[in-house]
């Protein structure tokens, strides 16, 4: 499994190809349900991060495909 440093690094590079590339899509990322604790479970775990990479992804490959253009 890989470390929370790895996966902070990735989320926050696909984060940024979204805002960059993609500003139509960064109204999804404060919506994702996996950012957020639930009561029972206060913290964040590597799991966490793991679905909430997972999650931004296929927001972003499903967009892609729906919205072929043309890349720089």
């Amino acid at each position: 499994m890989k470390s929370e440093k790895e996966l902070n690094s990735e989320i926050l590079k696909i984060s940024m190809t979204i805002l960059e590339k993609y500003p139509e899509l960064s109204e999804y990322l404060a919506e994702m349900p996996v950012t957020i604790p639930s009561e029972n479970d206060d913290e964040i775990t590597l799991n966490h991060l793991k679905s909430y990479y997972e999650s931004l992804n296929s927001l972003l490959n499903k967009y892609k495909l729906e919205h072929p253009k043309i890349e720089d």
